[in-house]
């Protein structure tokens, strides 16, 4: 086998996989690339080992845009158990306090999960991948340490109540990067007087993509038996992460200039600011900044020969 084999194909794209319970996104991702075979692989923001649903998974230069994900609108559709508290707060830590749930109403939750709509404060969970010095927060939780976390400004867009039934409240959540909905789960169960963790948590969307374009790490063992070819297809283009970003063509000397560093001008062009480049044939350039003047500047090129 050669050198560039074992260094694995250059394959470029996003794959959206349907996250497991019970495997961590770093795991699901090493499978991933081990399938396709991957030279490069990383993932957009982690998915708690309890969580299930969508993981975009960045192959070869997709990498590159892999933070504009991380920085997007996430979706989740969760399981609150009221009157449970955990050290974790979720259902995989072990239970530290409990609460009568007693007689709360109907209107008494609305209210609740009404007051939590729009920018909120959270101080992240001990049992996150947060660093303090260098050392991840949740490895000094495993060893019994608790260290002071600055609290963090997040956005919940909509919190949607879809069931609720003895001591569960399920939700459909719409938020902010850095979001813990483990947190919002202890924040409302706190203000409910009652205590919550996270029953169940699947993620249904990360910035424009959503559940129902996932796919297994089944559904890829078996594209895997019939071939490279038939498991590809399973990627979507890098530039689909910035769907709603608008799109600039480039001409075939622009494009030649461009990728070498320099800022080009483009005619009859209204846009500002980051945008998709595309060559004549729309095939996908990377980013660009388009300046006051019209000019175009690169801003994060992709090169489908790393």
């Amino acid at each position: 086998m050669s050198a560039a084999n074992k260094k694995g194909r250059n394959v470029h794209g996003v794959l959206l996989l349907d996250k497991p319970i019970g495997m961590t996104s770093n795991g699901a991702l090493q499978i991933v690339k081990r399938l396709f075979r991957a030279r490069k692989a990383g993932h957009t923001g982690s998915l708690d080992p309890l969580a299930t649903g969508v993981l975009p998974l960045c192959l070869g230069e997709a990498t590159k845009i892999s933070g504009y994900l991380l920085d997007s609108t996430k979706g989740y559709r969760s399981v609150f158990k009221l009157g449970v508290r955990t050290d974790t707060g979720d259902a995989d830590g072990a239970v530290i306090a409990t609460h009568p749930v007693g007689a709360i109403t109907l209107d008494r939750v609305n209210a609740v999960l009404a007051s939590f709509i729009g920018e909120i404060v959270q101080i992240p969970p001990m049992h996150s991948a947060i660093k303090q010095n260098g050392v991840p927060l949740y490895k000094l939780a495993h060893q019994g340490l608790e260290v002071e976390r600055s609290p963090r400004n997040v956005t919940i867009h909509d919190l949607t109540l879809l069931r609720f039934e003895n001591d569960e409240l399920e939700v459909l959540v719409r938020c902010s990067k850095g979001t813990y909905i483990r947190v919002l789960a202890e924040d409302i169960g706190a203000a409910l007087d009652c205590g919550a963790h996270v029953a169940q948590l699947r993620r249904d969307l990360v910035g424009p993509y959503t559940l129902s374009q996932t796919v297994t790490l089944q559904q890829l063992h078996d594209d895997a038996q019939q071939g490279m070819e038939i498991l590809d297809q399973r990627l979507l283009p890098i530039d689909s992460a910035l769907a709603d970003w608008p799109g600039v063509t480039l001409s075939d000397d622009a494009a030649y200039f461009l990728k070498r560093g320099q800022t080009v001008f483009i005619p009859r062009t209204s846009d500002r600011g980051l945008v998709r480049l595309f060559n004549g044939e729309m095939r996908f350039l990377g980013i660009g900044q388009v300046l006051d003047d019209g000019r175009v500047a690169p801003h994060r090129l992709v090169n489908y020969d790393a």
